[in-house]
């Protein structure tokens, strides 16, 4: 197929979660669960935080940015993965293709360098309360927000324009439940290599830094409420830094294990194990981590 026309023309096969249509009818409904638990836990917390005037401060505004995003994550690649449980063509048009790529970047990058703002809050809130009306205004928190879409949009846009003008002109089955960057660029008839590192940068701008930020913001943190000598105390904080960073690190290390390598080292299987992780685990997770067990 000629390069003028190989872009527009085909559709990209999905295989999905299991090859040869294994276990498809417990995968749909297993999927489906947590895809209707993730969007009213994610739901009502935003409805709770806008409700309740007690709850109009940075924590919780950035808390409910996160649940508008991870809303907005979880519906990006679930519902197309559960119709094609039920379908047998599995098929996506390259446009439906792009576009999935494209706002599922913008999201994830949004998420990472949101986690990044939260944990920043945390410390400020208690590693330096005097200043928190300061460091964190309501025009501060909106700045925030805006840097993480924009960068991560931006970001989004420059990798989804460079990857979907290569040549796919093998196969068009992408091993893989949706379109993700990586899952393509086995099928880009032209070395990628030069790509693949853009990749890794990107990855480590957007990943890497903000996750390093949460391990020296909740390490501040510790350390703060070590020095109070207060039992009860350090055990709240424990427990609210344990399960903030159990989530992050599952959502961090599965991304980076995706994005920062060279696509010569993927495994299918496992991409799509850690995809499942970050893309519909995490986001079921996200409200009930970041409320219940914020201590």
């Amino acid at each position: 197929m000629e390069m003028g026309n190989h872009s527009w023309g085909t559709d990209f096969i999905l295989v999905g979660l299991f090859q040869y249509g294994q276990m498809d009818a417990l995968l749909f409904t297993v999927i489906t669960i947590l895809f209707a638990v993730a969007l009213i836990g994610n739901i009502t917390l935003v409805l709770l935080i806008r409700m309740d005037r007690r709850l109009h401060t940075p924590m919780y505004f950035l808390l409910s940015q996160l649940s508008i995003i991870d809303m907005m994550y979880i519906s990006t690649t679930v519902p197309k993965m559960a119709a094609n449980f039920l379908s047998d063509t599995k098929t996506i048009s390259f446009l439906g293709c792009e576009i999935q790529a494209f706002v599922f970047l913008s999201l994830g990058g949004s998420e990472a360098l949101l986690l990044g703002f939260m944990s920043y809050d945390r410390y400020i809130a208690i590693c330096q309360p005097l200043h928190y009306p300061v460091l964190m205004s309501r025009k501060i928190c909106c700045s925030m927000v805006s840097c993480a879409w924009s960068s991560s949009s931006i970001n989004a846009l420059v990798h989804t324009l460079y990857a979907f003008q290569l040549p796919f002109c093998g196969s068009r089955i992408v091993n893989h439940f949706f379109c993700e960057v990586p899952s393509l660029l086995p099928l880009v008839c032209e070395d990628t290599s030069q790509y693949e590192h853009t990749i890794l940068m990107s990855g480590l701008v957007i990943l890497m830094l903000p996750f390093l930020a949460i391990l020296a913001s909740y390490a501040c943190v510790l350390v703060v409420v070590f020095q109070m000598h207060s039992g009860k105390g350090q055990s709240r904080a424990l427990s609210t830094c344990s399960s903030h960073l159990t989530v992050a690190s599952m959502f961090y290390v599965t991304t980076l294990s995706t994005y920062t390598q060279p696509h010569s080292l993927h495994s299918p299987s496992r991409d799509k194990v850690l995809a499942v992780l970050y893309s519909v685990v995490t986001p079921v997770l996200n409200p009930f981590i970041y409320s219940l067990r914020n201590n």
